[in-house]
């Protein structure tokens, strides 16, 4: 039986909902762009079953930030997820932060270890820091979702190095998190084509 994960790319293409913005980028359309990217590896491989909360880049969710993100959890609790993955860019007024990190509901959660696994892949992939996971139990996604969740920040838009790789290398991104998610549950690569 196929895990069911689905991948929430945080924020609309424009407001309501629209997310940061730094180093004349913006952080709707990397979460867009990694998320499509991870959807793709996990969809070839035949352990799971994948759904986006944006399946297209003018897919826009909901006419104020409150319905934007009850819509993605009601999506994911109808489709009977069975891990929910909100993909994000951190943003900072100290420009030289820097890395990635996650948060959770809560650390007895499945999805902190999940977290954990997906964090230091993606730091082996990106060269990116590994900030840690976080307990953060008054995030939306993490207290409405039906099964474990997790929030994951890829990188500091507002940080330029950080910046250039998450638009320049979206797919190093996105194959730590499908290498996080394989070492979590210990399914063996799929065949070669």
């Amino acid at each position: 039986m196929a895990i069911k994960i689905y991948i929430d790319q945080g924020h609309n293409p424009s407001n309501p909902n629209a997310g940061a913005e730094g180093n004349g980028l913006r952080e709707q359309d990397i979460n867009y762009e990694v998320g499509i990217l991870t959807a793709q590896l996990l969809a070839a491989d035949p352990n799971y079953e994948v759904r986006l909360s944006r399946p297209t880049p003018e897919t826009s969710l909901g006419t104020t930030n409150a319905e934007s993100l009850a819509l993605r959890v009601t999506d994911a609790n109808n489709w009977g997820a069975d891990y929910f993955i909100s993909i994000h860019a951190n943003a900072s007024t100290i420009t030289s932060a820097s890395g990635s990190e996650a948060f959770v509901y809560s650390s007895f959660s499945p999805a902190y270890g999940l977290a954990q696994d997906i964090l230091q892949n993606m730091s082996a992939t990106t060269g990116l820091a590994d900030r840690g996971v976080f307990i953060r139990p008054s995030l939306y996604v993490l207290r409405k979702t039906r099964m474990p969740a997790l929030l994951l920040e890829l990188g500091f838009i507002t940080n330029p190095d950080d910046a250039r790789l998450m638009n320049e290398h979206p797919e190093y991104f996105a194959q730590g998190i499908y290498n996080g998610i394989r070492e979590y549950f210990g399914t063996p690569a799929p065949a070669a084509q």
